[in-house]
């Protein structure tokens, strides 16, 4: 599983460089979307929602079968090229729809987008793990990565407003900027980069297959810590424009606090790379935890007018991000690299597969506990505010400390499997 000599930085940085698009183009189909179809199109909220809900389940479910078949059909980078064409195009069509779109134009392009998505971040993933040389080059593999990735969400996240000072117009022009982005990114990545050595696929049917990654000790380990773990960091990302405006009070900062904290995570992604290399990737992730309860617990004491705390707050929580991102894939690495049982793309398409389970979790679980806690948007009462703070602050804190507590319990299994 590990390649014969190890990649140089100018390998390294150009297998991240597609993580830039792949993250431009995620941002505006989870956040951007919904909006654009009922304010501009008139679509019924209604019918929008049900169209988002039954294609993000598909999608999801269909991560682990992607996976399944990924290891056994073409190269990783082949599968990459073909996935993103259909990508671009898709994205065209959704972002720069016609004015007689309709819920079936939406629900066609949901499924053609989400499927090429997948496809290429499956493939991709797997790839930086069967490029890495030994334990420090995948996490370096995996930093590169997820660093571009992060700018292609800042910059996604500015490049509507920035484009065009009618929304719809811009996220138009993004749809169209991400195929010219899409192929020099592809260029730079899959031409000239090594294609690792990759494990030669058993012959079981989808499920055998995939429930024999489950099955394997390590592997379910780790990603029963990575869903926790992932669940107390989407909370959060769920209710943080929620908090701004009502606890903190300055929604006019809102775009410039988000961009600090995806900023601080890239910044900071050097860094836990650095420290994995010295106290070994495990007890980095932890400390990234700590780093995170740390800051939680200081989120919840911060009141109207604190904005500059809540940039520290975006700030340090930005730098527990990048523990969080590459860390846990880098972890999984090693395990495949010394692990000869389950497939490198049946256990990236499950751990896709949690990752979207995440988010869609911590909406279900957040949001209504908010309303039961008496919180709607614009509220000033004092217990709607608190319990919106705890939502935000306390929940994720105590998910956190219960993923730690997993982890260290569980660490002796895990560094077992993906010590060299």
């Amino acid at each position: 599983m590990s390649s014969t000599a190890a990649l140089p930085t100018a390998g390294v940085l150009r297998y991240g460089v597609l993580g830039l698009p792949l993250a431009f183009a995620a941002l505006p189909i989870y956040v951007h979307v919904p909006a654009l179809y009922a304010n501009e199109l008139g679509l019924s909220l209604s019918l929008v929602g049900a169209i988002l809900l039954a294609t993000r389940i598909a999608d999801a479910i269909a991560d682990p079968l992607i996976g399944w078949a990924s290891d056994r059909f073409l190269t990783r980078r082949r599968l990459i090229a073909l996935a993103l064409p259909v990508l671009a195009v898709g994205l065209v069509g959704l972002l720069a729809p016609p004015a007689s779109a309709g819920g079936g134009w939406l629900a066609a392009l949901l499924v053609l987008v989400s499927f090429a998505y997948s496809v290429a971040t499956i493939n991709y993933a797997a790839w930086g793990a069967e490029l890495g040389h030994d334990a420090d080059s995948r996490t370096r593999l995996v930093a590169s990565r997820e660093g571009f990735g992060l700018l292609g969400v800042v910059l996604a996240a500015a490049l509507p407003a920035v484009l065009a000072a009618e929304m719809s117009t811009g996220l138009g022009r993004v749809g169209w900027l991400f195929v010219p982005l899409v192929a020099m990114a592809a260029l730079l990545s899959l031409v000239g980069v090594p294609a690792g050595l990759r494990r030669a696929a058993g012959s079981e049917l989808p499920w055998p297959a995939l429930r024999g990654a489950l099955r394997d000790r390590g592997f379910a380990a780790l990603l029963g810590v990575f869903a926790l773990n992932g669940i107390a960091a989407a909370i959060p990302a769920s209710t943080v424009l929620f908090f701004v405006a009502d606890v903190v009070r300055r929604s006019d900062l809102s775009g410039a606090f988000l961009g600090v904290y995806f900023l601080a995570g890239a910044a900071g992604l050097p860094l836990w790379v650095m420290l994995a290399r010295r106290i070994g990737k495990l007890k980095a992730w932890l400390t990234g935890m700590g780093l995170a309860v740390a800051v939680f617990a200081w989120a919840g004491f911060i009141g109207p007018g604190d904005a500059l705390a809540f940039g520290a707050i975006c700030v340090l929580s930005g730098l527990a991000l990048g523990a969080d991102l590459a860390l846990p894939p880098a972890l999984l690495a090693d395990l495949l690299a010394k692990n000869a049982g389950p497939g490198t793309g049946a256990c990236f398409g499950w751990w896709t597969f949690v990752t979207k389970a995440n988010l869609a979790l911590a909406a279900g679980l957040s949001l209504p506990l908010l309303g039961w806690l008496g919180y709607a948007p614009g509220s000033r009462e004092a217990g709607a505010l608190a319990g919106l703070s705890a939502v935000y602050a306390l929940l994720p804190l105590i998910l956190k400390l219960f993923a730690a507590a997993a982890l260290w319990a569980l660490r002796g299994r895990i560094e077992t499997e993906v010590s060299p």
